[in-house]
Order: structure tokens, then C-alpha cells, then sequence
């Protein structure tokens, strides 16, 4: 825990009750993951991995606890707290984490350790740094169709909420 960096003990305390969550949704079946989103030590929202139970490969226990959140605030952007997760994000929470605007991550565990249990984020953070055209999934665009009218539509719009 040397290269993590606490602010005070309430990130000790809750780090902690994200660890106990993610133990407790391993014993009943669930992804040893759990996740808090708090400001200034107050618990806004957790999540827990619900991949399984929801036939949902995006229901991380971080994103699940920013979706919770985001709903309860009723709000998309969390600016001014802080995710507190039992496990370093993968990829995707990671930018989900970005995209909701916390201040920051705090983890507890890291990918090596995710990956002894059978959790190997390794191949996703290797692809990314890799050419897409190496990649087992075709990701490419198509220039045979003008994607850009639904952002001119956006423009356009007086009304938009900006994000």
C-alpha cells in the first residue's frame, strides 16, 4: 500500500467498507468487487459487481456505484467526490470514473492481484497501447456515411446541457 496515497483516515475507513463489500458480494456469489462514491467522508452511493446477476458485462462494482450516484444526485457529473473501489478500475471504469468527472480514485487492490484471481485486465490495457489494426475485433470507420449531422444537430441546439 506504499505507492497509495491517503488525504486523511476518512479514505482508510471507507477503502476499507469498499474491501468489505466486495468480500461480502464474493460470498454470495457475486464479483469480489465493491466500490464507494463519498464526499468528504460521507457515503453518497456503493455498487457492487452485478455482471453475473444482471447479465450485464458493464455492471462493475464502480460503475454500478457511479450510475447509483449519479441517479440519487440527479446529476451526470460527480466533481467534488471521490470513488473509493476495492480493486484498481479496469479500462472501462477508469474512463467511466473520468467521464463522471470525480476528483479521484482510491483503490485497494491492484490488477496483479485481480489477475491471481482470474480477473486479467492485462490483454485490455496491452490492446489499447497496440495499432487497431492488430486488434481481434475489427474497430474501424466507415467513411461511406457522413456521421457528423447528429453533432451539427447538437450544435444547433440552444437547449443542449453540456457535459
Amino acid at each position: 500500500m506504499s505507492d497509495i496515497r491517503f488525504t486523511d483516515m476518512d479514505d482508510i475507513e471507507l477503502l476499507a467498507a469498499a474491501v468489505r463489500l466486495a468480500q461480502d458480494n464474493a460470498t454470495r456469489g457475486g464479483g469480489p468487487f465493491g466500490a464507494l462514491i463519498a464526499r468528504e467522508g460521507e457515503v453518497i452511493a456503493t455498487g457492487s459487481n452485478r455482471v453475473t446477476a444482471n447479465l450485464d458485462p458493464t455492471a462493475h462494482a464502480e460503475v454500478t456505484a457511479i450510475r447509483a450516484a449519479c441517479t440519487k444526485l440527479g446529476a451526470f457529473s460527480l466533481d467534488g467526490y471521490v470513488l473509493i473501489s476495492s480493486c484498481e478500475p479496469c479500462p472501462m471504469c477508469l474512463a467511466s470514473a473520468l467521464w463522471a468527472r470525480v476528483d479521484r480514485i482510491v483503490y485497494a487492490a491492484d490488477r496483479d492481484d485481480a489477475a491471481r484471481a482470474g480477473f486479467d485486465d492485462t490483454a485490455f490495457y496491452q490492446l489499447f497501447d497496440s495499432p487497431r489494426d492488430t486488434w481481434p475485433v475489427p474497430v474501424v470507420r466507415h467513411a461511406g456515411v457522413d456521421g457528423t449531422p447528429p453533432f451539427t444537430a447538437w450544435l444547433n441546439n440552444p437547449d443542449r446541457t453540456e457535459y
